[in-house]
């Protein structure tokens, strides 16, 4: 099949038993964490934010963070639809997971056959789970976006390659709505776009009119969520959590490296160096034009992780389908090698995930959340708050309690890198929630990063003199104990 081919209904046939491995692949690295409310972290607000934005309750205003609007607005659909539950964002998950995997077969298949294509999918799913995204983060929603960008601009001898890019610009609009971090890799394929225009005789003033259509595209989505906060009076909020609150945060020490990352960093690198060398030393492409589009989408997405002042290891999820494109000639079936690397890579992948030890952690987790649920909610009620100082989000929703603060995801209140950032005086805000009393408090033995050391001792100043500890479990390596308000003096 060429680069300009469509896919024919043999090729879909053909297709078919390959791709079944890919899903197994992605059930397999995806099941063992289903119905594990605690799975990861940031998916637990957006799960909660969309959660609540059935009973018309909006980001940004009722509820605090900076990830765009669409983030929760698919969440919200997703709980609107299948239940406030943890399981109906994974299930969701997973079969966007399994698009991905499709999309990066039919891209990787413009290179190598079928076999190596399927590597590639195994792997891009591997990747995704290695880096975290095995439940509901935001990298899970926007690769298929960001895929469909790839096949719409992939062929530049498409004779509907104008059409195609407009419709690309679209969908890169649309990922932005999950991540803003995505604009790199809308910049490179923005970029691709008019150097293809330009070297199909487009004027400069041509040029500057399709510009002017890809960036208003690239933008209308998120300029129709900013007049739908302007018609509700909120544009202020919106302004400031998306864009404003984001340049004054501060980045941690550690910046965008952190010597932990030497390792963890690893398998992109190995298939990012690999598939550069095979494609010069092994089995040149025979599109080599189409292997340098994923190359330049690769480099596009390593700015991509690498924007924002801190860098946490799962941010090199975003590049599991780019990556995996990159090294298809390491496991080209007509190199030296066959395709014995994919499939030695393969193996290694699967076994560094070590499912059967992340299937107990998540049987433990669910347990250890079961008990912290069972010990809050006599305790909380729909007037009775619940606070969760440090502690997983979805306690909020499990234990039935009501939440004292917009603030809803612990890490705002108690990160000293937030402290300039929420808009409000982050110890202020500490302060007047201790003065309603949750009855109860959830505390960590340690954070996940730095703490407001003021805010942390007003803390525990309260929870020693009007609070009793009720239970504590093991979670995530850390220690977490459920305070409980002790009843008023007879």
């Amino acid at each position: 099949m060429t680069a300009t081919t469509a896919p024919t209904k043999t090729d879909w046939r053909g297709d078919l038993p390959w791709l079944a491995l890919v899903a197994l692949v992605v059930l397999a690295t995806r099941a063992i964490w289903f119905g594990n409310p605690v799975a990861d972290f940031d998916e637990q607000l957006y799960s909660f934010i969309g959660w609540r934005m059935q009973y018309g309750e909006l980001p940004f205003t009722q509820w605090w963070d900076r990830k765009p609007f669409g983030l929760f607005a698919i969440f919200g659909a997703i709980h609107a639809l299948f239940g406030p539950s943890a399981l109906a964002y994974q299930l969701v998950a997973t079969a966007v997971t399994m698009v991905s995997a499709w999309q990066t077969f039919r891209l990787a298949h413009l290179l190598v056959d079928r076999v190596a294509a399927t590597i590639a999918a195994a792997l891009m799913a591997m990747l995704l789970a290695a880096y975290a995204s095995y439940s509901g983060q935001s990298e899970v929603f926007f690769t298929p976006l960001m895929l469909g960008m790839a096949m719409l601009l992939v062929d530049p001898a498409h004779p509907s390659f104008t059409r195609r890019a407009m419709w690309a610009m679209l969908l890169g609009g649309l990922a932005l709505q999950v991540k803003y971090t995505v604009v790199m890799q809308c910049a490179f394929f923005g970029g691709w776009a008019l150097w293809v225009e330009w070297k199909r005789g487009r004027g400069l003033p041509q040029l500057a009119a399709i510009a002017t259509g890809f960036a208003l595209l690239g933008i209308l989505p998120t300029l129709l969520v900013a007049a739908f906060y302007a018609a509700a009076g909120q544009f202020d909020a919106f302004w400031f959590a998306n864009f404003q609150s984001f340049f004054e945060r501060a980045a941690a020490p550690q910046g965008r490296w952190a010597p932990s990352h030497l390792v963890g960093v690893a398998p992109v690198a190995v298939l990012a160096l690999g598939g550069t060398y095979a494609a010069f030393r092994m089995a040149r492409p025979e599109r080599f034009g189409v292997w340098a589009f994923f190359a330049g989408w690769s480099l596009a997405t390593l700015l991509t992780v690498l924007l924002p002042g801190t860098v946490y290891l799962y941010y090199y999820a975003a590049m599991a389908a780019p990556v995996v494109l990159l090294a298809t000639p390491l496991f080209d079936s007509r190199g030296p090698a066959k395709a014995w690397i994919g499939v030695g890579l393969a193996a290694v992948m699967l076994a560094l995930l070590n499912l059967p030890a992340r299937y107990a952690q998540s049987q433990d987790e669910r347990a250890a959340t079961e008990e912290l649920v069972e010990a809050i909610a006599p305790h909380v009620d729909a007037d009775t708050c619940l606070w969760i100082w440090d502690g997983p989000t979805a306690l909020y929703r499990l234990s039935g309690g009501c939440v004292p603060t917009k603030f809803v995801y612990p890490d705002h209140l108690n990160n000293a890198l937030e402290t300039g950032a929420l808009g409000v005086d982050q110890v202020g805000e500490v302060n007047r929630v201790l003065a309603t009393m949750p009855g109860a408090v959830v505390t960590a033995d340690e954070g996940m990063t730095i703490r407001n050391p003021v805010a942390e001792e007003l803390v525990f100043q309260v929870l020693g003199t009007a609070y009793s500890e009720s239970v504590t479990v093991d979670l995530h390596g850390r220690r977490i104990t459920a305070w409980v308000r002790n009843p008023p003096a007879s």
